[in-house]
């Protein structure tokens, strides 16, 4: 082999490490990504707990709640109460309600933020409806709870001292599954309408 095709063996052989390589990188950002905002609570994600601490601190905080749906999702979805005001450290309950006005059962999917964002590593969960996927049957309304707490450590942060009002904000979408069941039925129909 002439060295003029060795290197031309290894230059193809580096650049296909490179894409591999950033094929993987590619694969690999959305659980790193998700990662490292569970953990810094970065773009207002928020933490998950087993427990509320036992440290409660005199200085209140107002939480504000909000609901939206995607485009796509029929459900009516809001808080029950818009706002409370609690103690820092206090476990809060509060809930939000949906309603499927279809005539078929839906499964929806919720994800969540809080603002401002810098707060998101202090907002943190014990029970959540967000943990799992919901089904609403046709013509279903129900509560659903989320139990909640914001850390004594947000005292401690100079960056968050001027925070009186933290919003928790739910936008429901569609699951997985029911995209998929729509989408063979458009199908379905459409190969009969053609047949």
């Amino acid at each position: 082999m002439s060295g003029q095709n060795r290197k031309s063996v290894r230059l193809a052989v580096v650049l296909a490490s490179v894409v591999a390589g950033m094929i993987g990188l590619a694969y690999a950002s959305v659980p790193l990504y998700d990662l490292f905002c569970r953990v810094t609570g970065y773009g207002g994600t928020t933490q998950q707990a087993d427990i509320a601490p036992n440290v409660v601190l005199e200085r209140e905080i107002t939480i504000e709640f909000d609901a939206n749906t995607s485009r796509d999702m029929p459900w009516d979805f809001k808080p029950v109460k818009h706002k409370m005001t609690m103690k820092v450290g206090e476990t809060g309950l509060a809930f939000y309600e949906a309603h499927n006005p279809t005539d078929h059962a839906i499964m929806g999917t919720a994800t969540f933020n809080v603002t401002p964002q810098k707060v998101g590593q202090y907002f943190t969960k014990i029970d959540c409806f967000c943990f799992t996927e919901q089904v609403l049957q046709p013509g279903e309304r129900v509560d659903m709870p989320v139990t909640f707490f914001v850390d004594p450590e947000i005292d401690n942060d100079p960056n968050a001292k001027e925070v009186k009002v933290i919003t928790l904000s739910y936008t429901f979408f569609i699951g997985e599954d029911e995209e998929e069941t729509e989408i063979s039925a458009k199908t379905e129909k459409k190969s009969v309408d053609v047949n």
